[in-house]
């Protein structure tokens, strides 16, 4: 199997993360998808919920947030290794995976850029570290375009590798134009602030740093809040057992609830290993009791994925500019919060009611990316090609990038074909709120290979229409490719 993207069209991304279930859940489906991706770190990091310790008790209270005693370290394990076990059970299946796609890279070559990172206490900057040290020699290297700084946990290791280059290039001739390059090629993303080192230092001193607030509630503990029925549906005891634990060592690795395992042994805050108790009863054990107990075997988060989703190669091109939106949501400029600033939470989706629900920029692809995440898992069992389900594989002409006067009409065609011969459907539509041209445009051959646009008379020059096509094979799981065209007024 070829790969469907070459190494020069993925994008570049350095991941640090705690240890978190969830960040453990969502490591097992970046490295499912890390044939679309070119990860140059995978790094240890610390938050205010998780730190290593000194060894001296240095830690790092906030007024209404303090414990018994100062604790040498905080909900981490000994040893501590999940990004690492994650990377042994991928190795078990890896040569499943390049059955299906041969861009997956190899188990060694993702060793070779795990780092451990700030860790010592909550937003600890404090020295250099393996971790800081490689996010700054990348952001530092010769090679353009961006790079994609996922913060799954704190901002610290990241923030230390923006001090050290400040440090070292300061009073040099040199420094404005590094700090102009590094600010051009840095991209954080980030699940709120974690710790306080982005508004202690990233933000008042690498102002024009591109920063994304991917914070959602849509992959998260507290997911069922916000999910639509299909995506509900993938939320369940049957759905997960299904299509990701029962499906070999990675699939095995995922943490459910009532899985029997702690990320830390005794953490009073991770009760997701039990099944069966009431809130009532599990605070009487001595949990802090933060979110109401699921049924065995249930969703329990995956709140960082949102970090990842749209670097993804699916042809929705959302890392391309925050406002496109993808599978992780659409953002929206904070202007009150810097120059480039961002955020999910705040985009405001129409579903086809006409209503805005709560995160139905994110929610509105949910059910394609589970579906997407089984059939990887699936992947990851099946050693013949003909043993799974693969994307449809689609091209437009005349091109993705269009330029179209106002009154004119504007055609786009696409060749599709499936490699497992499955039935393809195709559905064209204007996703309106990534566009810049504020209204509805109508379409002509919306269900068809070729559909047609007339620009409106009213679109001002440089305002965009942006057109989805949606590729979907009729696999048991179906499988949807895609591809965005923006039309830009002339």
């Amino acid at each position: 199997m070829i790969s469907k993207s070459t190494a020069a069209t993925r994008p570049r991304t350095i991941v640090t993360a705690d240890p978190e279930l969830d960040d453990l859940n969502s490591m097992i489906r970046l490295l499912l998808h890390s044939n679309e991706l070119r990860i140059e770190g995978l790094v240890y990091a610390s938050s205010r919920f998780h730190w290593k310790g000194d060894g001296k008790g240095t830690t790092f209270f906030q007024p209404d947030r303090e414990y018994a005693e100062p604790q040498t370290s905080w909900r981490w394990a000994p040893g501590e290794r999940f990004i690492d076990d994650a990377v042994d059970a991928y190795a078990e299946v890896h040569g499943n995976l390049l059955v299906h796609d041969s861009g997956y890279p190899t188990p060694d070559a993702l060793r070779a850029v795990i780092r451990e990172g700030n860790v010592a206490f909550e937003g600890d900057m404090s020295e250099e570290t393996p971790g800081s040290r490689l996010i700054a020699d990348v952001l530092l290297d010769d090679e353009p375009g961006p790079v994609h700084l996922q913060n799954w946990a704190g901002t610290s290791t990241v923030a230390r590798a923006l001090r050290s280059i400040e440090e070292r290039y300061a009073g040099t001739a040199e420094e404005q134009s590094v700090r102009e390059a590094v600010s051009r090629k840095a991209v954080i993303l980030k699940f709120a602030s974690q710790d306080g080192t982005y508004d202690d230092y990233i933000r008042p001193n690498w102002p024009d740093i591109r920063v994304l607030d991917v914070m959602t509630m849509a992959w998260g503990y507290i997911a069922r809040k916000v999910a639509l029925p299909e995506g509900a549906a993938m939320l369940t005891a049957d759905w997960m057992r299904d299509n990701v634990t029962a499906l070999g060592p990675l699939g095995a690795l995922y943490r459910v609830w009532g899985d029997g395992r702690q990320m830390v042994p005794g953490d009073p805050t991770d009760y997701f290993h039990t099944s069966g108790l009431s809130r009532q009863e599990l605070t009487e054990q001595g949990y802090w009791v933060w979110i109401d107990p699921q049924p065995q075997g249930e969703w329990i988060s995956e709140g960082d994925t949102t970090n990842l989703l749209n670097l993804l190669g699916n042809g929705l091109r959302g890392h391309e500019h925050p406002s496109y939106g993808g599978w992780g949501g659409r953002a929206v400029r904070t202007p009150n919060e810097g120059p480039d600033t961002w955020s999910v939470l705040a985009a405001r989706d129409a579903a086809p009611d006409g209503g805005t629900p709560d995160e139905y920029s994110v929610v509105r692809w949910f059910a394609d990316a589970q579906r997407e995440f089984a059939t990887r898992l699936r992947w990851s069992v099946t050693p013949e090609f003909a043993g799974a389900n693969h994307h449809p594989v689609v091209s437009v002409s005349p091109g993705l990038d269009l330029r179209a006067a106002p009154g004119s009409r504007v055609a786009a065609h696409a060749d599709v074909e499936d490699p497992d011969g499955d039935g393809v459907a195709l559905r064209w539509w204007q996703y309106r709120e990534a566009g810049t041209y504020p209204g509805t445009v109508a379409l002509q051959g919306a269900d068809a290979a070729e559909v047609t646009l007339l620009v409106p008379e009213d679109a001002e020059p440089g305002q965009t229409i942006h057109l989805i096509l949606e590729a979907r094979d009729d696999a048991p799981l179906p499988l949807a490719t895609y591809r965005r065209v923006i039309v830009t007024v002339a």
